[in-house]
């Protein structure tokens, strides 16, 4: 059932790409920085691999990835990868090589049907390292109406940081990371990533008991907010 329901919300955009790029208009692709990225070769991967380059790569693959995404593909396929129903979901592609072997040849090669462009080709301009980091980011975006559901627990969170950010002693640094991780955990993929890239899971990877910290860390949580709160 998942999977047909990927392959379901993957087919339905596509038959309405072609709106969402003619309504953009061309697309000039900006530059990703990658540096920090192990760099991959000429030759195309058919897998992601930064899921088993250790977790300092995957991290930063998916800080580039968020940054490539967003300036690249967020106007068709959505801010945070969510879509809007007027292009693929890319969240539904499943963290394996099906979804990847998918998502590379439509990045390499763009998508055209009937004579008409209805995504651009990336793969020379951007290279492969931001294609498969912007990949990992989009592997591990937490699935939008669970945060919606948890979005309550999310803004105490934040109210707490904010509040140690005035006053660092409020509360033990171990009890609000550990409290943040667990919210985390409560959060799932849709492509059945085991890695949730959560705000909850960035803010516990900033905060170290300093004030600035805290204050990052709660900006962090209150941007990943659903928009209506």
């Amino acid at each position: 059932m998942a999977h047909a329901r990927k392959l379901t919300a993957l087919t339905l955009g596509l038959t309405a790409i072609g709106t969402v790029a003619l309504a953009h208009g061309p697309v000039a692709p900006e530059p990703v920085d990658t540096a920090g990225l192990p760099e991959l070769g000429e030759d195309w991967l058919l897998e992601n691999p930064y899921r088993a380059m250790g977790e300092d790569v995957f991290l930063r693959a998916i800080e580039i990835g968020d940054s490539g995404y967003n300036s690249n593909c967020a106007r068709c396929h959505g801010l945070g990868a969510v879509s809007g129903g007027l292009a693929p979901d890319l969240r539904f592609l499943e963290a394996e090589a099906y979804g990847d072997e998918w998502y590379v040849e439509r990045f390499r090669h763009g998508y055209t049907t009937n004579g008409v462009t209805r995504m651009p080709a990336f793969g020379e301009l951007l290279g492969q390292e931001a294609a498969w980091a912007i990949r990992t980011y989009i592997e591990t975006r937490p699935d939008d109406q669970q945060v919606h559901e948890l979005t309550p627990g999310l803004r105490d969170l934040r109210d707490r940081l904010a509040t140690l950010a005035e006053n660092p002693d409020a509360e033990p640094l171990d009890a609000i990371q550990a409290d943040l991780t667990a919210m985390s955990e409560q959060l799932e993929t849709l492509s059945g990533s085991d890695y949730v890239d959560s705000v909850a899971i960035r803010a516990v990877r900033i905060i170290d008991g300093s004030p600035e910290a805290y204050h990052r860390a709660a900006e962090i949580v209150t941007i990943g907010l659903p928009s209506a709160e």
